[in-house]
């Protein structure tokens, strides 16, 4: 049954995009970008070629969006409305991810994003920000109250860039050597080195963080 005020034409225009989304993504896992055209994509999903730059204006547009669809499948906003969620369950949400079948997508929009200027160069920028913004507010949540504010926002910042990096950097590894890399053993590695040294994130750059005292055995 309908919503309230939404129209039949919405609800067909969103199977349309559905249906466009689930064939690009099929298609760009058994090809890659190249080698899938707005033809190939109207013949799997039964719509028309015409549709689909209606809908996402031109391929960049669209593995984007495939690409966001994919990954919010595991670690969508939605996951995290009612609770705020701790690092090793972001970790364990973006493994599940990593396994997933076509996660090897941001790769490759990366590949195609390194070597274009237009769309899919910015649409990309956008997305790596959201994700950074996400391990922000992670950050921001814990961050102590004496803690000045622009100082405290810029090493969260430059917190969130590093994980983020390290993050997409085993995933490729485990993409790419699947036997020599434990990506379950390599991500929660990171995170309890994170959780480890979180207090840190604080601390003023021209003031070193205190060392911590080993316990004496005796």
């Amino acid at each position: 049954m309908s919503s309230p005020g939404r129209r039949r034409i919405d609800e067909i225009g969103d199977e349309s995009r559905r249906r466009i989304l689930d064939a690009a993504e099929e298609l760009f896992a058994e090809r890659g970008f190249d080698r899938t055209s707005f033809v190939d994509i109207a013949e799997r999903s039964g719509i028309s070629r015409g549709s689909i730059p209606w809908h996402f204006k031109n391929k960049d547009g669209l593995v984007i969006a495939v690409l966001q669809r994919a990954m919010d499948r595991y670690m969508g906003p939605e996951q995290y409305a009612e609770a705020f969620p701790t690092l090793a369950e972001v970790v364990l949400d973006y493994r599940k991810w990593a396994e997933s079948d076509n996660s090897a997508l941001i790769f490759m929009v990366l590949a195609e994003a390194m070597g274009n200027t237009g769309d899919v160069h910015s649409q990309y920028q956008e997305f790596l920000g959201r994700r950074r913004a996400g391990v922000e507010l992670w950050l921001r949540a814990q961050r102590p109250a004496r803690a000045d504010p622009a100082a405290a926002a810029k090493q969260e910042h430059a917190v969130a860039v590093a994980l983020q990096g390290a993050v997409l950097g085993i995933h490729l590894q485990a993409l790419i050597d699947p036997d020599g890399v434990d990506l379950d053993g390599a991500l929660q590695s990171l995170a309890t080195l994170v959780d480890r040294n979180v207090a840190d994130v604080w601390v003023p750059p021209d003031k070193p963080a205190k060392k911590r005292r080993k316990k004496n055995p005796g």
